[in-house]
This record gives structure tokens, C-alpha cells and sequence, in this order.
């Protein structure tokens, strides 16, 4: 998908559960922010419920430094995580 300097590289973007369960997903070019695949990973959170629909919302999120970006931590506050 992009090229770096080893040569082409991808992301895998990855939301788990607490048993670290995939979640939801988004691969994007290596060259790109973690910024540009964290809105998709967010948009497919689908966490089952016993009744009733799913749940949405995370309550925490793990990530490396690149997640600390101002517009991601925005998104969590409107997200209420």
C-alpha cells in the first residue's frame, strides 16, 4: 500500500476486547498517522450485549504515543471514553 524505506509497509489498526479479542480493524498505508485509521477502528466497535443493542462506546483506550494526538483525545470526550 505505501512505500517506506525498507521498502512497502502497511498498518494494521486493531481494536480487542479484554480477553484481547479483535474487535474491530482498518489497515492503512505505512507511511500514514495512526490518525487516519483510528476513526474507522472507532466506526466498527460493535460490542454484544446479552440483550439488547450493541455497545458502541469503549470505556478505555490503550495505544502508543501516536494516539495521544489532540484530535483523537477529542473524539474520546465526545465518545465519553
Amino acid at each position: 500500500m505505501g512505500r517506506s524505506r525498507g521498502g512497502f509497509s502497511t498498518k494494521l489498526h486493531l481494536a480487542a476486547d479484554l480477553r484481547s479479542r479483535p474487535v474491530s480493524r482498518s489497515l492503512t498505508a505505512g507511511q500514514r498517522h495512526d490518525r487516519i485509521g483510528f476513526d474507522d477502528v472507532m466506526a466498527g466497535i460493535r460490542m454484544p450485549r446479552r440483550r439488547g443493542r450493541p455497545r458502541i462506546r469503549p470505556a478505555r483506550l490503550l495505544g502508543d504515543k501516536a494516539y495521544s494526538v489532540a484530535a483523537i483525545r477529542t473524539g474520546l470526550r465526545r465518545r465519553h471514553a
